[in-house]
């Protein structure tokens, strides 16, 4: 067993509140869009991601934005129109070297069941079907930002 220093870090992530900072539903043509489905609707699906620190050198503010846009195939209109920002305020005991991918990968993780829960209720209490979002690799969101942030611009 490896005793703790003063030196030495955690290794933990403590959320200490998870809020919904933003949430908005649209459905402008409802309920007439429902009556013009005859297939499955285009659903696009994006996730983005922010860290920002607070004043305490080791909290910060992660936000988890879903925005989800489903359209009618046959007429190019939108059927709805979802998005949510889901906030958490974390305390984090880990080393410098982890503390970008704790915020970038491990916060969203552990948030991203309750987001995904309040996005598929909105959705089902407007009266549309059910829609499961599927877990979301955020390593592998998080890899692509760094790729794409060490990218030279293309001109």
């Amino acid at each position: 067993m490896t005793e703790k220093t003063e030196n030495t870090p955690n290794n933990q992530i403590q959320i200490n509140m998870q809020y919904i900072k933003d949430l908005s539903f649209e459905a402008p043509e409802m309920p007439l869009s429902l009556l013009q489905i005859k297939s499955a609707p285009a659903i696009n699906i994006n996730v983005d991601l922010h860290a920002n620190k607070t004043n305490n050198e080791k909290t910060y503010m992660v936000d988890l934005t879903i925005r989800i846009k489903a359209d009618n195939k046959e007429t190019n209109k939108a059927l709805f129109l979802c998005e949510l920002t889901y906030g958490a305020l974390v305390t984090l005991d880990v080393g410098d070297e982890m503390r970008e991918v704790a915020l970038m990968v491990e916060v969203p993780h552990m948030i991203f069941p309750y987001a995904r829960q309040i996005v598929g209720n909105m959705i089902q209490q407007a009266g549309l079907p059910a829609l499961q979002i599927n877990p979301i690799d955020f390593m592998g969101l998080y890899q692509q930002k760094k790729a794409q942030a060490t990218q030279p611009e293309n001109k």
